[in-house]
């Protein structure tokens, strides 16, 4: 007996310091990717939960890029990319014909290097996906399984979660099938802090340092996604929060699948392993805001049942959020005016509404971490204040972006 315990204890140890390495490489990547630190977590909470994630947003806001680090820190995973068109053919995602064999009169695929061997997945203009290669690509999603095409049994592959890409939604009956299937969601957009725009031009002409890295054994992964995650615990109180909010957003016309909000519970799983708990607390709920969605038109509803639902003080953070976006559009309304003009409006208006969210923001977010909550609905907020605070300097007053501090 003393030995099963043993075993425990130190399988308990290696969860916990897998988890710890998978923050780590959440918090390095952030340092990294300006404004993605949500993006990332959410990335690392699909794959512990062995889900699949679609990044929706335009060309260049570093989907793929996330794609390959994030992976490149699995030591011993094996990556595997493509970028769909509607004449891909199967072959071409999940093994062509060996040439060599077929003129010796042997049909035979080669395997090797591609999605069928590919633990960690990056499919680009995944609504692209042609007809031909559509049922496959389902399986592959589905069941991780492909039927080779010379018949026989499917190969399973060792597929943990692939990371889709797109910078539109699906627009026919079939590639929605395919969107059923991604359980993540995630809206990436371009920098909206112009100092951290400051920064990303600089470092394409600075050499930086080699930044610290972080990694994670494949083992340790699957170990995490197969073992660890499925035994954290979700109490009563989850489950009724998430009858709650099923409720609330049906009153909103917002109406997810079974499967849907069955898939969902291993996503607060992760989060909660992710975080280093040993069961899922209310705040895990807010990971949810990637999941309930079909449009992006629908993605702010159903942040707002969530946060209303787990955390009060991040729903008077969406308000100043709303109060934030107006600011903006105000700036936006100005463009072309004199100098003189803008400057009269930061003194008169933009100044006090920007310092009393800061301060609001800042009570918001001592409160939250005070009693317990999670504090990233809040931090996101915060960051929206920041840049549009930024823009405000730059654009109303002509400061230099890389000047600002975060004081006005």
């Amino acid at each position: 007996m003393q030995d099963v315990r043993g075993a425990d204890v130190r399988d308990a140890g290696d969860a916990q310091t897998t988890a710890a390495r998978l923050r780590a490489i959440c918090d390095e990547m952030s340092d990294r990717f300006y404004e993605r630190a949500d993006v990332v977590r959410t990335l690392v909470v699909a794959l512990l939960a062995g889900q699949h994630s679609l990044l929706l947003g335009p060309p260049g806001t570093a989907k793929s890029e996330l794609a390959r680090e994030l992976t490149g820190r699995i030591e011993g995973a094996s990556y595997w990319e493509i970028l769909l068109s509607k004449f891909t053919a199967p072959t071409r995602m999940f093994g062509p014909v060996d040439v060599a064999a077929l003129t010796r009169g042997e049909y035979r695929q080669v395997y090797e290097g591609r999605a069928t061997t590919a633990h960690v997945a990056f499919i680009d203009e995944i609504f692209k996906c042609s007809t031909a290669a559509l049922n496959e690509t389902l399986g592959y999603l589905n069941e991780r399984i492909y039927h080779p095409e010379s018949g026989g049994e499917p190969i399973r592959c060792p597929l943990i979660g692939a990371i889709t890409a797109s910078n539109e939604l699906p627009s026919g009956e079939d590639t929605a099938a395919i969107y059923d299937r991604l359980l993540v969601r995630i809206e990436v957009g371009y920098l909206a802090d112009p100092s951290n725009f400051a920064a990303l031009v600089r470092s394409a002409v600075s050499r930086p340092a080699a930044p610290v890295r972080t990694t994670v054994e494949l083992a340790e992964l699957r170990a995490a996604v197969t073992g660890s995650v499925p035994a954290v615990e979700v109490p009563d109180t989850v489950v009724d929060a998430v009858c709650s909010l099923r409720a609330a957003l049906r009153r909103k016309e917002l109406v997810a699948s079974d499967r849907r909000w069955q898939q969902a519970v291993g996503l607060l799983q992760a989060s909660a392993y992710l975080d280093g708990r040993p069961a899922v607390a209310e705040t895990d709920l807010t990971v949810l805001t990637h999941v309930l969605w079909d449009s992006p038109a629908q993605r702010p509803t159903v942040e707002r049942e969530v946060l209303h639902l787990v955390n009060p003080d991040a729903k008077e953070a969406l308000d100043l959020a709303d109060a934030l976006d107006e600011l903006e559009a105000q700036l936006d309304a100005m463009a072309g005016q004199s100098r003189e003009a803008l400057s009269d409006w930061v003194i008169k208006k933009a100044h006090n509404k920007l310092a009393t969210a800061g301060k609001r923001l800042e009570r918001l977010r001592a409160e939250a971490a005070g009693a317990g909550r999670s504090t990233a609905a809040i931090d996101r907020v915060a960051d929206r204040r920041r840049a549009v605070r930024a823009r405000v300097l730059t654009e109303a007053l002509g400061m230099d972006a890389s000047m600002v501090q975060d004081r006005l």
